[in-house]
């Protein structure tokens, strides 16, 4: 979902048709909504986070159709810019987006699609882990 997540804001794309095979729910419109503001306020972003997730918990434990997962990943090669052509700040890192370590939960369902997806998540402060 994260790497999808940061090909979409490139272009600050949310409608990007790719988001909805890794997220659903709240998950989606959470990410669909940061790209809108992005795109509304011609804001686009470059590079992408460094995740790696590890499963917290499963239920059921036989045959498990939701995962929680916790992640630290990194942000700070994944920053905001400026992209209003013509503008004086156009290209120039977004103020007050700083990058870093930040503890991610994810609740990951199994849907009735046989696909698993990122239902909802959490992203705490830069320097939560």
């Amino acid at each position: 979902m994260w790497r999808e997540a940061a090909v979409a804001s490139h272009s600050s794309d949310w409608q990007d048709p790719k988001l909805s095979a890794y997220a659903s729910g709240s998950a989606l419109q959470v990410l669909t909504g940061a790209l809108y503001a992005d795109h509304a306020n011609k804001v686009v972003s470059k590079g992408a986070s460094v995740n790696t997730p590890t499963v917290t918990s499963v239920d059921p434990a036989a045959t498990p159709t939701t995962v929680v997962i916790a992640d630290c990943g990194d942000d700070a090669g994944w920053q905001k810019y400026h992209a209003d052509p013509g503008a004086p700040d156009d290209g120039q890192l977004v103020a007050g987006s700083p990058g870093g370590r930040r503890q991610i939960t994810a609740e990951v369902k199994l849907h009735q699609d046989g696909v698993w997806r990122v239902t909802r998540f959490a992203v705490r402060s830069v320097g939560s882990c």
